[in-house]
Formats: C-alpha cells, structure tokens, sequence
C-alpha cells in the first residue's frame, strides 16, 4: 500500500493540509514493524530454552516456530505457534496422558514480556521523532483567562 497524499483545501485565502491518512498510515507501519520484531525475538528465544531443556535435541520442535503479523484487520496483532507439521509440538506445549506438560511456549512469553515491551516503545517513540513539535506536556484543559 503507497502512502497516502495529504489533502488540501483552501478557503478564503487560507490553507489547510489534512494528514490524518498519512499518520495512520504511518502509525499502522510502525505497529506492523514492532510486532514483526517481537515475533523474531519471541521465536529466537524459544528455540534457545526448546534446545536448552534437553540435553539432546529431541525432535524438531524448535525449528517449526513461526510467527504471523496479521496487519489487514483494524488493528494488527501478532501470533505465535508451531507449525501443523511439528506432529509432536502440541504434545510437548500441553501434554498428554503419557507425557507431561512442558509449556515452553507460555513459559517463554511470559519472561520475554518486559523485553517485547521494549521493542514496541521503541518504535513508537518514532512517531515523537517524526513531528517534534508534539509537547509531552500534560494538557489540563480550560480557556486561558
């Protein structure tokens, strides 16, 4: 999708630019772009504490992680899974009658928490850089008097 044009319209020798498009647009990008990297991250650290809690490699559970960024709906989100043909990856998340429950896939979401937190400040501190002029002041209302 290109980026949209800002809209001018004049009026009595004055001119006004609509930019609403552009900065949701804008926004929507950066959005799309941290979750991206947080599902990098997430996918990363999971193959590293899959690998970490047998001391041999046990199957490829591991390397059939993937994340999808879901960025045509309203508001994009991210998901993380094992692919269908990880046969024994669900076994291994949630357990089975015959083996127990490992959870390595909540286990890692929820100590990587704080860090893709991070990674969404980030890129979105990016829309401060882009338009300065944006005060972070808090604005406490009224008419000036």
């Amino acid at each position: 999708m290109a980026l949209p044009r800002a809209v001018t319209i004049r009026r009595d020798s004055v001119e006004y630019t609509n930019n609403v498009e552009a900065v949701q647009y804008t926004i929507n990008e950066l959005v799309r772009a941290a979750l991206r990297d947080c599902g990098k991250l997430f996918c990363n650290r999971f193959r590293q504490a899959y690998y970490g809690a047998f001391k041999r490699k046990k199957g490829n559970v591991g390397r059939f992680t993937q994340y999808w960024v879901r960025s045509k709906q309203e508001t994009p989100d991210l998901l993380v899974g094992i692919k269908p043909n990880a046969f024994y990856g669900g076994m291994q998340e949630f357990g089975s009658s015959k083996t127990a429950r490992l959870g390595l896939l909540t286990n890692t979401a929820q100590e990587n928490i704080d860090t893709m937190q991070e990674i969404q400040a980030q890129y979105l501190s990016a829309i401060n850089q882009e338009n300065p002029t944006v005060s972070d002041e808090e604005y406490e209302g009224g008419a000036d008097g």
